[in-house]
């Protein structure tokens, strides 16, 4: 049992761009699918795909995205609030990652989205993670 699926999640993507794997699976949810919708809007990841497994668990096939010198498009990927700490931001107070070059993934009352969208949106929520 994980305790936090999150940051199991963060792991396996961090991991396969490491070994320069061109997909990555991982069990399937909601707010994962969520938070790797955001990663392909924003262009970190080509596509993200619903599959079934040998065994009939749901799981989500994250195909990655690199450049032509096979440099991968996440340079660096971090959880930000924990099951032991977690961290919640208003929309005033949501920070830049990089200096605007990397994005920050929000839990808000409104659903699942980056920075830019929260900013706009006005809304904060709990700071999920950290891509740049």
């Amino acid at each position: 049992m994980l305790t936090d699926p999150i940051s199991d999640m963060l792991t396996r993507i961090r991991n396969a761009t490491l070994a320069r794997h061109e997909r990555v699976a991982i069990p399937a949810s909601k707010l994962k699918r969520s938070v790797a919708e955001i990663l392909v809007g924003e262009g970190y990841i080509s596509s993200v795909q619903a599959d079934v497994d040998d065994k009939g668990h749901d799981r989500l096939v994250l195909v990655l995205k690199y450049d032509r010198e096979r440099q991968p498009a996440i340079e660096g990927i971090r959880r930000v609030s924990r099951p032991g700490r977690r961290v919640y931001v208003g929309h005033d107070k949501i920070g830049k990652v990089r200096n605007g070059l990397g994005i920050s993934v929000l839990s808000t009352s409104r659903g699942v989205m980056s920075d830019r969208q929260a900013r706009t949106a006005g809304v904060g929520g709990e700071l999920l993670c950290e891509v740049w």
